[in-house]
């Protein structure tokens, strides 16, 4: 039994005095809302209307339990009006997670102008060098570097990226010579901490794949400690292009073995927003998303990917 249902026919039918009645509002046959009514009434053990072929009358059970049941029907009401405000309008925290170097190159720098159209709206913004756990951590959107490989996700891929080797030019007119990846053996480098693993670097040129172990002298889990460490020229940092397309263009950094791709874990790399499948996608998460794609030809220089509306995982 579908108790609301019955609630709000039987409530209606208080209000109208009619079976008939309330079965025209709710384009039901006045055999169908009587019966809801009597197994409201089995449900309930009372007798809720006493009916005769004339008229019919709540009794004094009916009478309390009517006036009980308006007021839950008007708790729902508000609480149907209240989520489908929030779908519409964007209110409430939205709790978003992203790698460090997207979060400080691009979203820190994004976020006075996103607050200052959604007044109502609160942004927790947390970052780590590992992929949330959106449903067990509670997070709204998760912006990686890689796309997701669980189910029940959807993935937008923001833009495109590639990871590039560089160094600062200081570095480079001190050290050895270097043509190709097997020349980084002479060189120091600046590893990306994945774990036990010793580092390497994966290269391709002309589909020919070659894993180059790296020389490293130091390490970090941190790809701003990489980007600062490259431009104090320590040695050659792999980091994504956008994060050093600045220092590329004012000199502080030099791109190294322009002619390779190069990895340290898969060459499908870019921008991913990546969010629990729900057939309703909540107003919060949609307005961030677009903010985020309008802005990124202006912090980044960057055109969105032309597929912005993304797929699942």
């Amino acid at each position: 039994m579908d108790k609301l249902r019955a609630m709000d026919l039987l409530v209606a039918t208080a209000q109208s005095g009619s079976f008939s009645a309330t079965g025209r509002r709710f384009g039901m046959s006045t055999a169908s809302v009587s019966r809801r009514i009597s197994e409201l009434e089995e449900h309930l053990g009372v007798t809720l209307i006493h009916r005769s072929t004339r008229n019919l009358a709540l009794s004094e059970a009916g009478e309390a339990y009517v006036a009980q049941a308006r007021d839950i029907l008007a708790s729902v009401a508000r609480a149907d009006a209240g989520i489908s405000a929030l779908q519409e309008a964007p209110k409430g925290v939205l709790r978003i997670h992203s790698r460090i170097m997207f979060g400080v190159t691009f979203l820190a720098r994004t976020q006075a102008g996103f607050a200052a159209m959604h007044p109502d709206l609160t942004v927790e913004l947390h970052l780590s060098e590992r992929p949330a756990r959106l449903r067990e951590d509670g997070f709204d959107i998760d912006f990686r570097i890689a796309p997701p490989q669980e189910s029940g996700l959807v993935r937008r891929r923001l833009l495109s990226s590639q990871r590039i080797l560089v160094a600062a030019p200081a570095y480079l007119d001190a050290a050895p010579p270097l043509a190709s990846p097997l020349d980084l053996a002479a060189h120091r480098c600046l590893a990306y901490w994945l774990g036990a693993d010793p580092p390497y670097w994966r290269f391709r040129l002309d589909g020919a794949d070659v894993e180059v172990p790296v020389p490293s002298n130091f390490a970090t889990n941190n790809g701003q400690v990489l980007l600062i460490a490259a431009r104090e020229g320590h040695g050659i940092a792999l980091l994504d292009d956008y994060t050093v397309a600045a220092d590329i263009a004012a000199g502080r950094l030099v791109r190294v073995l322009p002619h390779y791709r190069v990895t340290n874990t898969t060459f499908d790399e870019g921008i991913f927003a990546t969010y629990l499948e729900t057939p309703y996608v909540p107003a919060k998460i949609r307005v961030f998303l677009d903010h985020v794609v309008a802005e990124l030809p202006r912090r980044l220089g960057r055109m969105p990917e032309g597929n912005a509306g993304g797929g699942r995982a």
